[in-house]
């Protein structure tokens, strides 16, 4: 007998065909597990009733009840309405209906009791309510609901005009209870129920949608959240499992000549964090298994040297190492930082990007087919059919969120032994998001910045403040520093009422005047030609300003410039923000971060700003972010592989359910690593469902 929640939903009574059709298209509805797991976004408490005199100017939605006492139609054509007046002990409110008149005018029944639920509004200086809920006190002397607090759905215009108001698909839920009371089977295990003092699911399923009070609402959230976050854990835990038992990795036996000579011509000492990562990539280059290896480290924390000791040791061993970057200017940032750091130890190292002229791009491929190339940095370039390696070893992903699963995969194909893999991320990735996202991987974090190092000062001012700021900068220039002015936009748009680059660029040019100042501009729009050359003016301190775009967010290196403006920094992520933020205080020199915003702000805007301007640390800022945006795109992980849309848990508010859920799934793979055992059946079974519903965690921590 088929799973009754597997059914259609148009069998469900009060849905049929047409609805069907209308839900499946609209919210992704197809069967009733469908609906059942459509939760409310928002619940109204329902328990109080308010009194008509009671209504005041700062009232929200409430629940009045009374008797309805007289009904009069108004106005002709579209502008027809219908007022039902309604009374209690204290007074009367006029109840007004501009869709479905005569059909209300049939349903309302004069001198009968009904409980009213809306949003009271000041009409001509009379109280009215347009559109309540008209619910009918039944005999029991209370509305038809089944609990005070009533859900509140997501819904489409299409679905209301189609006659499913909020208020009909809370009844269809209703229904739909019904329908399934004792038929729900159990999903997780009675010892996870019983360790971790879950209610039923059932329980949880019932009071989801129709709380029996708080505490019951508050215990179903706890339940499903825990769910969810316990099949994606379970899914990331054993995949890691499977990966290790079945894989062998490159063994890099010995740290030999070439990082060596690197290490003893560092015209700086690594700080301690960056000697600890190095010691955990050295470890697993020598464990046996394959590495995949996660490093998080601040903007200027120092990456990219532990990337290039670390391809070093894959160099020593007689392998091949390639760096992939999401941008060409990053790219080219990361060639000359090795060129400069190689040059005279004999390794030889090559840049590939879409830029690359077809004869050096022939000669860059002969070098990687025998050999003679032991480092490639690249963009999306080194994943092309053409690039053949003699014998790759190791790989480094910069930026990774920017790359999709399937563009990883490809380079896993260019080695006949898995390589070891190092992916890196200068955006601060918080614990929660971490552990969803990259669960299966062993972290390191650079967590002090080099010597030498100020903290960049970062100051709020308003466009009052614009030629102040703006000499500011001429001093600046003048002591031989440089400056960032960053746009959001290129284009102007209609809808958008900030400042756009095209416009921003004239106003510096004229307050800067030629000869006197170089400006240079840099945009996504550009040919790569015209972005290089202006680039690097301004790198080799030809140019004194770089108006830009978020295009430079990663990749420049100037430790010259002190000064990032960023111009309608409200439009910008804290991530973002701190990205940009890190383009200065590069060196010795001390740097300022100056947030230019409009005079109003929203409550979020202000919260980032004044964050930004109270702390430098980007772990603390990327935690704020994740608790005021939610995971969203902030990453860009929807094109990095995480397949699925968390339906109640909110990474960015259940870090402490996250972590019981981690717990509770590492306890049962510790002695049934793989899910094999007869036991696991039920949690197969929710791993399958998981996948089905394309929500399985993709590894795509690993390229394996």
């Amino acid at each position: 007998m088929s799973y009754i929640l597997d059914r259609e939903i148009k069998y469900l009574p009060g849905i049929g065909e047409k609805r069907a059709g209308l839900l499946e298209k609209e919210l992704g509805i197809r069967t009733f597990g469908d609906m059942l797991y459509t939760f409310p976004f928002r619940y109204i408490d329902r328990s109080k009733v308010y009194s008509i005199a009671e209504i005041d100017s700062a009232t929200a939605y409430i629940q009045l009840r009374g008797r309805i006492v007289r009904t009069s139609a108004a106005g002709e054509g579209k502008g027809r309405r219908l007022i039902a007046t309604l009374r209690d002990e204290s007074g009367t409110i006029d109840l007004v209906f501009f869709k479905g008149v005569k059909w209300i005018q049939d349903k309302i029944s004069a001198n009968k009791e009904y409980i009213v639920f809306g949003k009271p509004s000041l009409f001509n200086g009379t109280w009215n309510m347009v559109h309540p809920e008209l619910d009918p006190v039944g005999e029991s002397g209370t509305s038809s609901w089944p609990s005070t607090l009533i859900g509140i759905y997501s819904s489409t215009d299409k679905l209301r005009n189609n006659g499913i108001s909020v208020k009909v698909f809370a009844k269809l839920q209703q229904t739909l209870q019904q329908k399934i009371q004792g038929l729900i089977r159990e999903t997780l295990p009675q010892e996870v129920i019983a360790a971790n003092k879950l209610p039923s699911l059932a329980f949880a399923l019932s009071n989801i949608h129709f709380p029996k009070d708080i505490r019951s609402l508050e215990a179903a959230r706890y339940r499903l959240k825990f769910e969810e976050l316990f099949f994606l854990q379970l899914s990331l835990l054993r995949q890691k499992n499977v990966r290790m038992s079945g894989s062998s990795g490159i063994l890099f036996r010995k740290v030999g000549e070439a990082f060596n000579w690197c290490y003893s011509h560092l015209p700086y000492e690594l700080t301690g964090a960056q000697k600890r990562v190095i010691k955990e990539i050295r470890r697993d280059t020598v464990s046996g298994k394959q590495m995949n290896r996660l490093l998080q480290g601040d903007v200027g924390s120092g990456k990219t040297m532990v990337a290039m000791l670390s391809a070093l040791i894959a160099v020593d061993n007689g392998y091949q190492a390639c760096i992939m970057a999401p941008t060409e200017v990053l790219a080219v940032q990361h060639w000359r930082n090795f060129e400069r750091s190689l040059t005279g130890s004999g390794v030889r190292v090559a840049l590939l990007t879409g830029s690359t002229k077809a004869k050096e791009r022939r000669e860059i491929d002969a070098g990687l087919r025998d050999g003679s190339i032991d480092i490639l940095i690249g963009t999306h370039a080194v994943i092309e059919e053409s690039v053949v390696f003699h014998r790759l070893g190791f790989v480094v992903i910069d930026e990774q969120h920017r790359f999709g699963v399937d563009q990883r995969a490809r380079l896993r194909l260019k080695s006949t032994e898995p390589p070891h893999i190092l992916v890196m991320t200068a955006t601060p990735i918080p614990r929660t998001l971490a552990m969803t996202l990259y669960g299966d991987l062993d972290v390191s974090v650079l967590d002090e910045l080099p010597p030498g190092r100020k903290p960049v000062q970062t100051i709020h001012v308003t466009e009052g403040q614009r030629y102040k700021m703006y000499d500011f900068i001429k001093k600046e220039i003048k002591s031989g520093r440089q400056a960032f002015i960053v746009y959001p936009l290129i284009k102007e748009s209609e809808k958008l009422d900030y400042q756009n680059l095209e416009e921003g660029y004239q106003t510096v040019v004229n307050y800067f005047p030629a000869p006197e100042f170089v400006t240079a501009v840099v945009h996504g729009q550009q040919t790569n030609e015209n972005k290089a050359h202006d680039m690097k003016l301004f790198a080799d301190g030809k140019a004194d300003i770089l108006v830009a775009t978020s295009v430079i967010e990663v990749g420049v290196d100037v430790p010259n410039a002190s000064v990032m403006v960023i111009e309608s920094a409200e439009r910008f992520g804290l991530s973002q923000l701190h990205q940009l933020r890190g383009r200065v205080g590069r060196g010795a020199e001390k740097s300022y971060c100056i947030l230019m915003t409009g005079y109003k702000l929203s409550e979020d805007s202000r919260k980032r700003i004044e964050l930004m301007c109270s702390t430098g640390d980007g772990f603390e800022l990327a935690e704020a972010d994740l608790r005021m945006r939610g995971p969203g795109d902030m990453e860009g992980t929807r094109q990095s592989g995480l397949a699925f849309d968390l339906r109640i848990a909110d990474l960015g508010k259940d870090s402490p359910i996250l972590a019981q859920a981690r717990s509770a799934a590492a306890d049962i793979l510790a002695t049934d690593p793989l899910l094999e055992s007869p036991s696991s059946a039920l949690l197969r079974t929710g791993l399958d469902r998981l996948r089905q519903e394309g929500g399985e965690v993709i590894d795509y921590s690993t390229i394996s």
